[in-house]
């Protein structure tokens, strides 16, 4: 485990304010489908399609937010 030491986390919130601020939702969900391919290459066992594991978490999600479904 890293224990957040005080450069640490300057480093993190200089990189959540610059790099994770300025990029849109597709850039953002294009970098987790390739990393999610490239894990699922090291490791043949790892889960299939993320979109199909994650709706779940999206059910869930939206009944604590009180959303109502989608049609």
């Amino acid at each position: 485990m890293i224990n957040a030491s005080q450069r640490l986390r300057e480093f993190e919130r200089r990189y959540a304010s610059t790099v994770v601020d300025a990029r849109s939702y597709q850039e953002a969900l294009g970098i987790f489908t390739a990393l999610w391919q490239h894990a699922s290459r090291l490791q043949p066992a790892f889960p299939g399609d993320w979109r199909e594991d994650v709706q779940a978490d999206i059910e869930l999600a939206r009944v604590l937010n009180g959303l109502e479904r989608r049609a």
